[in-house]
């Protein structure tokens, strides 16, 4: 039986394109109540119990057997071998990705995170102080994959930034356990030990990780979040995970920061008929093999390309390991959309604020100006998202599910915070001390109008 693929043919012609195009859209990041109470209940255990909770949770999720806590450290020696253990063309793979990726997160450093202050004319000093998070958590997913791409995007920001410490989670189960698909419980053999991924331990070794640990899950946000006896309490929480590891996320800011709440990764393909029709087919897939619920959508003009697209899509997807996948994210959420011209792509492509947008044209320039909200711009037909995930330099962690409209992709400034600088002299006393003691007096806030008062000559 052939693999079918065929995502929804929509027309922004036809009468009932909004409501089509809104029911193909919809997605609700509601998490199911089960899960929530869940989360809720290991998050309290862990508050009250630390490191004892940290390990029951372990052990019985990832099937990970140790009796203290420390045993799941990964020391730096152990992160360095990794890196040393590589074959050669994945080290310097990896070598380079993090080159590009920790210069790009310098240049947005020098551009926006720098310390500024000026005085005015009566020698009142006004500015801003900039400095870094002391401590942050990172959290790599792990089990059923390994992304060590992952581990680059949180923990090279963080580093450029000069947070002090940044303390990397990621679940490593034993093969049978709940977090790697299987059925849940200890493993069979006694003592056996998860198959650490050599790229994300080497991964943290080049991107400057200060202490790893092998815990994931809900317990892994709480032990950040609340400090163990053994794992500290960091300031700010980012990184992706399933839907446990969200729920934890959402509930523990407040007590410590987050970065987001991701949604299914999402792409958009804005084309003007002049790009190979296998090139945005293949790029469709790619961010559909990552999940069934994953949207890609292509927005183009020319009727004749979206054909090729779709036969494109025919004939490729068999030859893909993760088809299923694909097809069933194309199927439920993708769409092939003809709209009346570029232009109109562009207000649509506004209106779905995507995570990362592809403009495949001849002239991408021509249509960059128009597009105001998307995770990443993707440039001409040569820039495939893909390369945007492992090494181009920007970071690959975007908002999603239409975030993009008011929200950004992480960065240097995640990882510092912002302290204004006041210094007002005796001449601007005078001045400021007379409009505070006004306003003040007009909120009825007395002592605060004699705090200013008492500096007026």
């Amino acid at each position: 039986m052939n693999l079918i693929a065929t995502p929804a043919r929509l027309s922004t012609v036809t009468s009932t394109f909004d409501a089509d195009f809104k029911a193909r859209l919809h997605w609700s990041a509601d998490t199911d109540a089960g899960i929530e109470q869940r989360v809720a209940d290991i998050l309290a255990d862990v508050q009250q119990r630390g490191d004892a909770a940290v390990l029951d949770y372990t052990q019985r999720f990832d099937g990970l057997q140790a009796s203290r806590l420390a045993e799941l450290e990964l020391t730096q020696a152990e992160l360095e071998n990794a890196f040393a253990a590589l074959p050669d063309d994945q080290r310097q793979a990896l070598q380079a990705a993090a080159r590009r990726v920790r210069s790009y997160h310098q240049a947005q450093r020098k551009a926006s995170g720098e310390s500024w202050s000026y005085r005015d004319e009566d020698g009142t000093l006004l500015g801003q102080k900039v400095t870094p998070l002391d401590r942050v958590g990172i959290y790599v997913p792990g089990g059923k994959a390994a992304y060590p791409s992952s581990v680059l995007m949180n923990a090279i920001p963080a580093h450029v930034a000069g947070v002090g410490e940044i303390i990397m989670v990621v679940p490593t189960p034993v093969r049978g356990s709940l977090a790697s698909g299987g059925l849940g419980g200890a493993p069979d053999a006694a003592g056996a030990k998860p198959e650490l991924n050599n790229l994300v331990l080497a991964a943290a070794y080049v991107a400057g990780v200060t202490r790893a640990f092998t815990i994931g899950g809900a317990q892994a946000v709480a032990a950040l979040a609340y400090g163990t006896a053994t794992i500290p309490k960091v300031d700010k929480i980012t990184g992706p995970g399933n839907a446990y590891v969200a729920s934890a996320k959402k509930r523990v800011f407040g007590v410590v920061g987050i970065d987001m709440i991701a949604g299914p990764s999402e792409i958009l393909v804005l084309a003007d008929g002049s790009t190979p029709p296998d090139w945005v087919a293949m790029d469709l897939f790619s961010q559909a093999e990552h999940d069934e619920l994953a949207q890609s959508i292509l927005l183009c003009p020319d009727a004749a390309y979206i054909e090729q697209v779709q036969a494109s899509i025919n004939r490729l997807l068999p030859s893909l390991p993760r088809r299923d996948i694909i097809a069933k994210s194309l199927n439920g959420r993708g769409a092939l959309i003809l709209t009346r011209s570029m232009e109109e792509a562009c207000a649509i492509s506004n209106r779905i604020a995507p995570e990362h947008l592809e403009v495949s044209s001849r002239d991408p320039h021509r249509w960059e100006p128009l597009l105001r909200h998307a995770g990443a711009i993707f440039l001409g037909a040569y820039t495939s998202e893909s390369l945007g995930d492992y090494c181009a330099g920007p970071n690959h962690v975007l908002p999603t599910s239409g975030t993009a409209r008011f929200s950004s992709p992480l960065g240097v400034y995640d990882f510092q915070k912002r302290s204004s600088l006041i210094e007002v002299s005796e001449a601007g006393a005078q001045t400021l001390g007379q409009i505070a003691s006004v306003l003040a007096h007009g909120e009825g806030l007395q002592a605060h109008a004699r705090a200013a008062e008492m500096r007026l000559r």
